[in-house]
Parts: C-alpha cells; sequence; structure tokens
C-alpha cells in the first residue's frame, strides 16, 4: 500500500534586526499539521543557531527535511506571531509540454 506524502507546509516568522531593520523569515518543509510545521520550523532554526554559535556549518536539512538556509546574528525571530498554511507553488498554474509553441 503507498502511503501519500505529508502536506508541504509554509511557516512564515516576522523578524526584526537590532537596527530596526523588518521582515518576514520563510521557512518549507513536510508536516502534519500547522501546528506541526511550526514546532519543525523552530527546531531547524534552533539547530542553525546553535551551530552558528558553535563555529559549525548550519545545517542545510534536518532528518524531518525542514532546515535553515543560514543563520543572521542580530536578528530576532518572533515564534509567537508565526503562522502557517499549505504552501501553493506559485510557479504550478502550468508545466512545459502543457502548451503547444
Amino acid at each position: 500500500m503507498d502511503v501519500m506524502p505529508l502536506p508541504l507546509y509554509e511557516v512564515d516568522v516576522p523578524i526584526r534586526s537590532t537596527t530596526g531593520l523588518r521582515g518576514v523569515h520563510v521557512f518549507t518543509g513536510r508536516a502534519g499539521s500547522r501546528r506541526a510545521a511550526v514546532r519543525a520550523a523552530h527546531e531547524a532554526y534552533d539547530a542553525a543557531r546553535a551551530a552558528a554559535a558553535t563555529g559549525r556549518e548550519v545545517p542545510r536539512v534536518r532528518p524531518n527535511g525542514w532546515g535553515a538556509r543560514g543563520y543572521r546574528p542580530g536578528w530576532e525571530l518572533d515564534w509567537t506571531a508565526a503562522t502557517a498554511g499549505r504552501w501553493h507553488d506559485p510557479y504550478s498554474w502550468g508545466r512545459a509540454g502543457d502548451c503547444e509553441l
């Protein structure tokens, strides 16, 4: 019996720098719920922060498929304001080969 993969989620976390800049840090990965997605994103961020603090390379992908591309010292993430929802590929409206040229 084939098992369907978990849906892909996007987690948006508001960020601010010590210099007053603001933005949103985006994480994506597979999860069974919004809550699980936020938890996985937070764990990926914590692993990136811990690696950077000890001079190690930031882990790109964790065993659960979530990861961080990097870590920026001086930026704070507001996890209490994080939002999560199913991720939809903005380029999925058509595939190469669907159109005749």
